[in-house]
């Protein structure tokens, strides 16, 4: 891991930054996040806010990871209203110190378990916006309890020419909800223009299948099973692509994403659209064994900017 350094990782005086990874990723070092400021607007000397600068952070680095921290269920929530609008759509456990908060863990008694663990994904595909940002606070570590996290836009020009033509015409369908469809590949809504993200799940239960775009769209356009330039009439069974891609990211997770051996104090903040993730198997090993692991997740909205929309301007729809 890098020196602590100032670089140009961020511009004002909440923390030092150390590099987690080359590509993605700064821990912010001798910060107490009990003790900011959450106000989005500051005036004094029209300095940077700490969320303006966080959102700053994140932007650019994609993960910001704080360590060492002691935050209730109501700092962690009140952090995450301040970056957005947390979203719950999750099970409520009984040990959740807040009822905005996820708590996940390796005891069914104290939190939900399997949470993660059925493919690489991003969180909230169900929806029409994606969730913008996800926080994870680790109260309780275990043993192998690792996170995997992928840069999106890294695996994407990993991919042969011939794999990133054929990738930008598919579409995910969720069959979850609102029958949502999705691009795979998309253009990020905050960072460098016209850079391309992607949005999949590799869990079985999340996707029905991808549709293509049609080769005859524009001669088409009263053919209704041709809905935003894409064919509907047929489907690539999800496995194919599902096992592509996770084939793919562990090929690479070694040389551009980062296994997270969390500790406990751990609070991240991580760029939902911009990283895939992925739970390991040792998250759920035995509690008496490897210690207990407690996790509390919260899920970040943003706007309209934040639905999936191509370069050509094609946005996610609605299967009717």
């Amino acid at each position: 891991m890098a020196s602590p350094s100032n670089d140009d990782a961020t511009a004002s005086s909440f923390y030092n930054v150390r590099h987690l990874t080359p590509h993605f990723g700064i821990e912010a070092l001798d910060i107490d996040l009990n003790e900011v400021d959450l106000t989005k607007n500051n005036n004094n000397n029209n300095k940077v806010s700490f969320i303006s600068q966080l959102k700053q952070d994140l932007i650019k680095h994609r993960a910001i990871l704080f360590r060492n921290q002691s935050l209730s269920g109501q700092r962690q929530v009140d952090i995450s209203n301040a970056l957005g609008t947390i979203e719950s759509t999750f099970y409520k456990h009984p040990k959740s110190p807040h009822p905005d908060i996820f708590r996940v863990s390796n005891n069914e008694d104290e939190g939900c378990t399997q949470v993660g663990r059925s493919g690489w994904h991003i969180d909230g595909t169900f929806q029409k916006m994606p969730f913008m940002y996800q926080t994870m606070y680790f109260p309780s570590v275990a043993h192998g309890g690792d996170t995997y996290f992928v840069p999106l836009k890294e695996l994407y020009d990993s991919f042969s020419l011939e794999e990133r033509e054929y990738y930008d015409t598919l579409w995910m369908a969720t069959g979850r909800r609102e029958a949502l469809v999705h691009p795979l590949v998309y253009k990020h809504p905050f960072r460098q223009e016209e850079e391309e993200t992607m949005l999949f799940h590799c869990g079985r239960p999340f996707v029905t299948g991808w549709y293509c775009d049609s080769d005859t769209a524009k001669n088409d356009v009263n053919d209704a099973r041709v809905v935003n330039g894409v064919d509907t009439s047929k489907m690539v069974h999800p496995s194919v692509i599902q096992d592509q891609l996770t084939k793919k990211i562990e090929s690479k997770l070694d040389d551009i994403g980062i296994r997270m051996k969390w500790q406990e104090g751990d609070f991240l903040i991580s760029d939902n659209l911009g990283l895939a993730h992925y739970a390991s198997e040792g998250t759920q090993g035995s509690s008496e064994s490897v210690g207990l692991r407690i996790l509390h997740r919260t899920t970040v909205v943003g706007g309209r900017e934040t639905i999936p929309s191509k370069l050509d301007g094609r946005s996610s729809f609605t299967m009717r």
